[in-house]
């Protein structure tokens, strides 16, 4: 893992921008949350080259997110899943996403 900032206390560098910047907002009420998905640099662009093919040109963080929620699928299959994809592939076109 890359950044495991909520689930193991560290931070680290990692190349999912938008998530996580080496610090934990004030405002983050940890009590609702469930559990933490840990997601790699590789499934998050990977995911998103993936939607890509499909037609969503989204970012790292959107692949992560979609990467997550299959995990979840997976887990919990009889069950709805949601997840938010919050931001356009236009911002990483200098990134490994179009390497």
């Amino acid at each position: 893992l890359n950044s495991p900032l909520l689930s193991k206390g560290e931070a680290g560098s990692h190349k999912i921008q938008g998530i996580g910047a080496n610090f934990i907002p004030a405002i983050l009420n940890k009590e609702i949350i469930d559990e933490v998905i840990t997601v790699s640099n590789e499934d998050a662009i990977n995911t998103a080259k993936e939607l890509a093919k499909s037609g969503l040109m989204v970012g790292i963080s959107s692949g992560a997110n979609v990467f997550a929620a299959s995990m979840l699928a997976k887990k919990f299959p009889d069950k709805r899943i949601l997840t938010m994809l919050n931001d356009t592939a236009e911002r990483y076109l200098s990134t490994d996403l179009f390497a």
